[in-house]
């Protein structure tokens, strides 16, 4: 694992790459945030200051977009579809079954880190609703039994 000193270093080194364009900021930002995991005010301070603008641009930027974070999200990244497809085929009690099983609420993480759970609109998915996604791996057609099963497959 990478120090934060090596991490800021390669993140001056990527912003160095685009010129230190404001212009890039996006990008800089979707860098940054693969690189430490999330944003922190550290971060945008750092890119702000790389970049010669003010950090409110920064932090207007991340705070707008909804796959920007500030806050550090588990290993294992749960979202779950409240669409209008899934949501009338059950996926709110999709939603309560999960916060049952990690005990936790929508927008949090588990204490170890494990599992951040989050909702979102529509995933595009419709034709499987409900769906649930872990990372990269969609699940659809879903009923809340089946949640316990496929969480045990990330522990």
């Amino acid at each position: 694992m990478k120090s934060n000193k090596e991490l800021f270093k390669e993140l001056g080194a990527f912003i160095s790459e685009k010129n230190n364009d404001p212009s890039e900021l996006i990008s800089i930002l979707h860098f940054a945030q693969g690189l430490f995991g999330y944003l922190p005010m550290s971060v945008q301070t750092f890119i702000a200051e790389k970049l010669k603008i003010n950090v409110s641009r920064v932090y207007g930027v991340v705070t707008f977009y909804s796959f920007f974070t500030m806050v550090p999200k588990g290993q294992n990244v749960i979202n779950i579809c409240l669409g209008t497809a899934c949501f009338v085929r059950g996926a709110g009690d999709l939603l309560t079954k999960v916060e049952e099983i990690l005990k936790i609420k929508n927008g949090e993480t588990t204490p170890d880190g494990k599992f951040t759970l989050t909702t979102l609109r529509c995933v595009g998915a419709c034709g499987l609703a409900p769906v649930m996604q872990i990372n990269d791996k969609t699940y659809g057609n879903l009923k809340p039994e089946d949640i316990e099963g496929i969480l045990a497959d990330y522990y």
